[in-house]
């Protein structure tokens, strides 16, 4: 088995360390033996969405936001059929954004990919702080770092990630944080997210390779203990 993981323009998406996540992601299937290849698309590359299995859309600051805006129009259709298709994406705080219609700041919007039905407002002051979460779909709590001025509000019936156990999340109010739509996960927790929450990663591989091999995979478990300390480390500085 192998996995093509897609990083989508790291030079301009990679704040507070979101490569971890794509190191996090090769070293957890090189583990179990299976091949891993990544690609990174920069501005003005042609991205074939049929070349991956798994998308990679980091965190920005707004200004390097604006500047990948034009070029994710161009993509966004064929980035919406990749989504719909089941196709698996992680995007983070920036990245996260940007799956909605707009974000929307004092002096312009930027618009977004319309993947997911969600939109950012900036708001006054930043969110910024450690952030524990609780999602059903994992028995461990998801821990991060949010640093973020947009207020994210996700549509009617759509599905966070999690609840807010301490922390800001999407907006400081909702008591939510992220966003999961079919095979995408948008939060906006950095730190880098995965090392940090095993769980979180092996369901993303999972979805990837179940995706690609058209069956239900199942990973071999692995020693997480030193990844259960940096998760347990990380709740207790909340």
């Amino acid at each position: 088995m192998n996995i093509r993981i897609g990083h989508l323009y790291p030079d301009l998406l990679n704040l507070y360390g979101d490569r971890g996540n794509i190191r996090c992601m090769m070293k957890r299937l090189s583990w179990r033996g299976i091949d891993a290849e990544l690609v990174e698309y920069k501005l003005n590359d042609k991205v074939n969405f049929n070349d991956c299995d798994i998308f990679l859309l980091g965190g920005g600051s707004d200004r390097e936001q604006k500047l990948v805006c034009k070029e994710l129009s161009s993509i966004k259709k064929d980035f919406k059929k990749y989504v719909e298709d089941m196709g698996v994406v992680i995007a983070i705080c920036g990245g996260y954004q940007l799956l909605g219609a707009y974000y929307q700041m004092d002096d312009e919007s930027v618009e977004g990919l319309e993947l997911v039905d969600l939109y950012t407002v900036q708001g006054e002051g930043r969110l910024i702080g450690n952030i524990t979460i609780k999602s059903d779909l994992f028995d461990m709590p998801i821990t991060g770092f949010e640093n973020h001025g947009g207020r994210t509000t996700l549509g009617e019936g759509v599905t966070p990630l999690g609840k807010v156990v301490n922390g800001f999340g999407n907006d400081g109010n909702s008591g939510y944080e992220g966003v999961i739509y079919k095979n995408v996960i948008g939060t906006y927790l950095h730190g880098p997210l995965l090392p940090k929450n095993p769980q979180v990663c092996d369901y993303i591989l999972a979805k990837s390779l179940s995706k690609k091999y058209g069956k239900d995979i199942i990973l071999d478990p692995l020693d997480d203990s030193a990844e259960d300390r940096a998760n347990n480390y990380s709740q207790a500085l909340n």
